[in-house]
């Protein structure tokens, strides 16, 4: 597992994880703004550059993402910031409920949190449809052989319309290769297991973002999660879509700061009282 990292004084440790088809480097800004304070963990995931290939050995699940991810924070000292975004942001999601104890915030660009469409009445059931009919896209053509078509359906839908016919050869090589994963990917966030409810009582504040041109399925996901988590903040980030952390990078990595310095000084509050 590659990691990018920011050393210097320490107040904290923040964990950031990638959007599908992405990497560590996504938050170097983040790590900018961060240091010299808080070292950045920014780990790539299964599939990216420095992540390794997925071995399927069995059905690929969010737990087995989230393995390394677990194990890496159980290693930190003290509690630790975690940050994610899109497919980043539902792992972030799967971690929280398995580690409350370890973090002190939690920020979440998007999360891709499919799973929990389910529960939103007719309007998640018909965004949930939308995912799958692009999860299906993928699916199809992998099988099928026509891998750049489904690469650009896949980033076109994530980017806006031609996204991905201005993207240079090589960053379209690399998407097309990410494809197998990327299926995977939809397949975990649309089937995990862990319900609301696990999320409901988490004991440190969370940060939800969303660009203000979100797709609908991540938008009713942050608006929902934003509705019911305790100690939870939602803010839209004006002019961005789902690419905000890229696309809005300083920005999005300004509102991230403020929330981990935050959290980081009620926490240190808490202790001393």
């Amino acid at each position: 597992m590659k990691m990018a990292s920011h050393p210097g004084h320490l107040a904290g440790h923040v964990v950031a994880l990638h959007c599908s088809g992405g990497g560590g480097r996504q938050w170097r800004r983040l790590a900018e703004r961060l240091a010299p304070d808080h070292r950045l963990i920014a780990p790539d995931l299964i599939g990216s550059d420095g992540g390794g290939a997925w071995e399927g050995q069995a059905i690929f699940s969010l737990a087995d993402e989230a393995a390394s991810i677990i194990a890496l924070i159980d290693r930190l000292e003290g509690p630790v910031h975690l940050v994610g975004h899109s497919y980043g942001g539902g792992l972030a999601l799967h971690i929280a409920a398995r580690r409350p104890e370890r973090l002190a915030s939690l920020s979440l660009y998007e999360p891709s949190a499919f799973h929990l469409l389910r529960t939103m009445g007719p309007p998640g059931r018909a965004a949930l449809r939308e995912i799958q009919a692009i999860a299906g896209a993928i699916h199809t053509g992998l099988s099928e052989g026509s891998y750049r078509a489904a690469a650009e359906r896949f980033v076109d839908y994530w980017n806006g319309a031609g996204a991905f016919s201005t993207m240079r050869p090589d960053l379209q090589a690399k998407l097309v290769g990410y494809l197998p994963k990327a299926s995977l990917d939809f397949r975990a966030l649309i089937h995990e297991s862990t319900a609301m409810s696990r999320y409901l009582g988490f004991p440190f504040p969370v940060l939800l973002l969303r660009g203000e041109h979100a797709p609908a399925p991540t938008r009713l996901i942050a608006e929902e999660l934003a509705s019911r988590l305790a100690a939870t903040a939602l803010e839209v980030v004006a002019g961005a879509g789902h690419m905000g952390p890229v696309t809005h990078e300083t920005l999005v990595a300004e509102r991230i700061v403020r929330h981990v310095v935050l959290a980081g000084a009620a926490a240190t509050r808490s202790q001393a009282a």
